[in-house]
């Protein structure tokens, strides 16, 4: 098979639209373009099937690109002794990091322990349990886990709270740019063959009429930049779109039962005077039995995660204030300068696609499975959801077998994403700047050089964003909005929402250029800005549970 990562010409935007209303008919059709929907539609592609993937939003612009920012086996999923997917996940990690380095690295993590009340026993325990994490790893461990004293952990993050200090566990683990790995999916997808479109949105599904079985024979999708609503008919219907699967169910099956039911995860980004380390920091139980991570990435530093139980389904999920009062009180108890509301540079909400019992009579969502499910409805429409990306490729080969054993499709030999180097991977073996690293032209890959050709490549509208960039989202990348670029394409939204809301009319003049008269250059940065407002911490903490 030939590699879809070659410099071969991209299709535009038009171009895949006229291809659209060209095709007779898809082998698969794959509804969502988050981790899920974008995994299945590279190994569709790449398997040689004619595929075609719709996102109604961007790519990314749900759960996976909201994520802790972690290519990790699961240590918490160790703890509950959930050893499959851990293994799996190990695995996949492995992969992962081979085949997109520019966007996924090894990140070293530490455990710290402390001496009061009676917690002197940590770091053999900790120790004990991150040894088999290792040997699960077998081959594909990143690095070894290792006791430190006090002195080596406070060598090694700087910042952390001394009082109490006995020392810790380093391990290692991995990291990403979540967003920006969906778009090298979206990409690799398309130049494997695959029609892949953001801001298409699947409005109906097509049953066969004249057959008592209904059987799924396509979709109906609405282009939501001109209004043209298109017919597109499929040997297989995938729906893959995380926590709004059911939404989907219900356009084949209006009875159909809630297979979802969502947590909401809340990170909050500061800058990294707080924690200034080049390592991750884990503390594997906090008050209320959750895991508080601090990661450093792209300049900043993530403090997170929470899992709350949450019954709506916005596409801008808002933190609850007791969600950031949580995050912050426990961050005081590791770090010695506690970050205070005022320190927040951004912060976001994430909703989980858990999968629920059949039975369910809680709404602990900690108890809830993160594995994900696969299910095929009377009509054939294949509907997976649940899992977490870094096992994104192991639940595309998982639908596909589905798909198989189902006769929707027919059965070709798996593991063809193996070894399969996403666009912009670099060469193996290249060196590359870590992620915990600011911004800038090293998470462009390969393909650094073709950004810093670009008009504008000495422009800066933010530390490590230049208008060559903005073109090149444009042009390559499939970027039609400024939240598009300053969200996803670049991570300002994530990182800093004041300052990305302060280049949001400068980005939107570059995206004019490109795109022409149809945008308006004032709308798109006032939308724009409304949004970032709703990312800094005086909206967040004025908000109220659901």
């Amino acid at each position: 098979m030939s590699d879809p990562t070659t410099d071969t010409p991209q299709p535009t935007r038009e171009e895949l639209l006229d291809r659209l209303r060209g095709e007779a008919v898809f082998d698969v059709i794959v509804i969502g373009g988050g981790a899920t929907g974008l995994g299945i539609a590279v190994d569709a592609a790449a398997r040689g099937f004619a595929t075609a993937l719709f996102e109604a939003e961007d790519f990314a612009k749900g759960t996976s690109s909201r994520a802790t920012k972690l290519v990790h086996g699961g240590v918490r999923y160790l703890a509950q002794g959930n050893v499959s997917l851990v293994r799996e996940a190990l695995r996949e990690r492995s992969l992962l990091l081979a085949n997109a380095a520019h966007l996924a690295q090894p990140l070293p993590f530490v455990v710290p322990a402390y001496g009061l009340r009676g917690r002197l026993w940590d770091t053999p325990f900790y120790r004990a349990g991150l040894g088999v994490y290792d040997l699960l790893a077998g081959a594909s461990r990143l690095g070894p886990t290792r006791c430190l004293g006090r002195s080596e952990l406070l060598a090694a993050s700087p910042q952390i709270r001394t009082s109490g200090l006995v020392g810790g566990v380093q391990y290692w683990d991995g990291q990403f740019d979540d967003a920006r790995l969906a778009v090298a999916l979206a990409r690799t997808a398309i130049r494997a063959g695959g029609c892949v479109l953001n801001y298409c949105r699947v409005v109906d599904l097509m049953h066969d009429a004249g057959s008592s079985s209904r059987r799924i024979e396509g979709v109906v999708v609405e282009d939501r930049e001109t209004g043209q609503v298109i017919p597109v008919r499929g040997r297989c219907v995938i729906n893959a779109t995380g926590v709004w699967v059911d939404a989907i169910r219900r356009l084949d099956d209006p009875a159909a039962a809630d297979m979802v039911a969502p947590s909401q995860g809340v990170h909050v980004v500061v800058d990294r005077e707080f924690f200034p380390s080049a390592q991750a920091l884990l503390v594997p139980k906090t008050a209320d039995g959750r895991v508080l991570f601090a990661v450093p990435w792209l300049g900043k530093v993530i403090l997170g995660t929470t899992d709350t139980p949450r019954h709506d389904l916005p596409l801008e999920p808002r933190p609850f204030a007791e969600e950031i009062d949580f995050i912050l009180e426990e961050a005081s108890h590791y770090l010695a300068r506690p970050p205070q509301p005022g320190d927040i540079r951004s912060a976001w909400a994430g909703l989980r696609p858990l999968v629920k019992p059949a039975a369910s009579g809680g709404s602990d969502t900690k108890r809830i499975s993160r594995e994900h499910l696969i299910l095929t409805s009377a009509d054939g429409v294949v509907t997976i959801t649940g899992g977490k990306w870094t096992t994104y490729r192991a639940m595309a080969e998982d639908v596909l077998a589905a798909c198989f054993t189902r006769g929707l499709l027919p059965a070709r030999p798996a593991g063809v994403t193996r070894s399969l180097r996403l666009v912009g991977a670099p060469p193996p073996g290249t060196p590359q700047e870590p992620l915990a690293a600011p911004p800038g032209l090293h998470l462009y890959g390969s393909e650094a050089a073709a950004v810093a050709a670009l008009p504008g490549a000495e422009r800066e509208l933010l530390p490590g964003l230049t208008e060559a960039m903005v073109r090149f989202a444009v042009r390559h990348e499939y970027a039609r909005t400024v939240e598009d670029i300053l969200a996803r394409r670049s991570r300002w939204l994530f990182l800093d929402a004041r300052a990305a809301a302060a280049s949001a009319e400068p980005v939107a003049q570059i995206v004019h250029d490109e795109i022409g008269d149809a945008f308006r250059v004032a709308d798109h940065a006032a939308d724009f800005a409304r949004l970032a407002g709703r990312y800094t911490a005086p909206a967040i903490n004025s908000d109220t549970r659901m």
